[in-house]
C-alpha cells in the first residue's frame, strides 16, 4: 500500500512539474504576427548600447509594424510582458511606459526617452528590408540581414551608440 501511495505522489509531482514548465514556456511566447500583406511587421530582440559616462544599455523583445510615418513599436520583457508601447502618426507620437503616458509632436524625443539614444526609426524600416538607407552619423551593417541580423553604429554625434537587432524566424 505504501508503495502505491508513493507512486501516486510521484505521478502528481511529475504532472505538476510538467504543468509549471508548460506555463513558463507559454509565458515566453511572442505575440502572433498580423496577417501577411496587412503592413510591414518585424519581431525579435533588440539591444542598444550607449557609450556615455553611464554606459547605458537596453535590450528587449520587440514588435515593430507600420512605416516611418505611421507605426507602432512594442517592447517586451523576456517573459513577454509589455514594457512600453510607442505609437506615431504624422505630427504626433505617444509613449505608454508602465502607468505613464506621454505625448509629443516629436517621435525622436520619445525614442530618446525610451532607449537613451536617438535611434533612426525611419532608417530602421529600410534597414530591416535590406535597404542601405542613410541616417546622419549612422553606419548600418546589412551583411547578415538575410539571416535576420542587423547591426548599426553611430559615431557622431557622441556618444557612440550601437544598435543590434535579431529577427524572429
Amino acid at each position: 500500500m505504501a508503495r502505491l501511495l508513493a507512486g501516486a505522489t510521484c505521478v502528481r509531482r511529475r504532472t505538476l512539474l510538467a504543468m509549471t514548465a508548460g506555463g513558463l514556456l507559454s509565458a515566453c511566447a511572442q505575440p502572433p504576427r498580423p496577417p501577411a500583406g496587412k503592413t510591414d511587421h518585424w519581431s525579435g530582440r533588440l539591444a542598444v548600447q550607449v557609450e556615455d559616462a553611464a554606459h547605458q544599455s537596453f535590450n528587449a523583445g520587440f514588435e515593430l509594424e507600420g512605416n516611418p510615418d505611421t507605426g507602432e513599436l512594442t517592447l517586451l520583457s523576456p517573459l513577454g510582458n509589455i514594457i512600453a508601447t510607442l505609437g506615431w502618426s504624422p505630427g504626433h507620437a505617444q509613449l505608454q511606459h508602465g502607468a505613464n503616458r506621454k505625448e509629443s509632436t516629436s517621435l525622436q524625443a520619445l525614442v530618446f526617452e525610451l532607449t537613451g539614444s536617438d535611434l533612426p526609426i525611419a532608417a530602421l524600416f529600410g534597414w530591416l528590408k535590406g535597404e542601405a538607407v542613410q541616417a546622419a552619423g549612422w553606419q548600418a551593417d546589412l551583411s547578415a540581414i538575410s539571416q535576420g541580423r542587423l547591426t548599426a553604429m553611430r559615431q557622431t554625434p557622441a556618444p557612440q551608440t550601437t544598435l543590434r537587432v535579431v529577427l524572429s524566424p
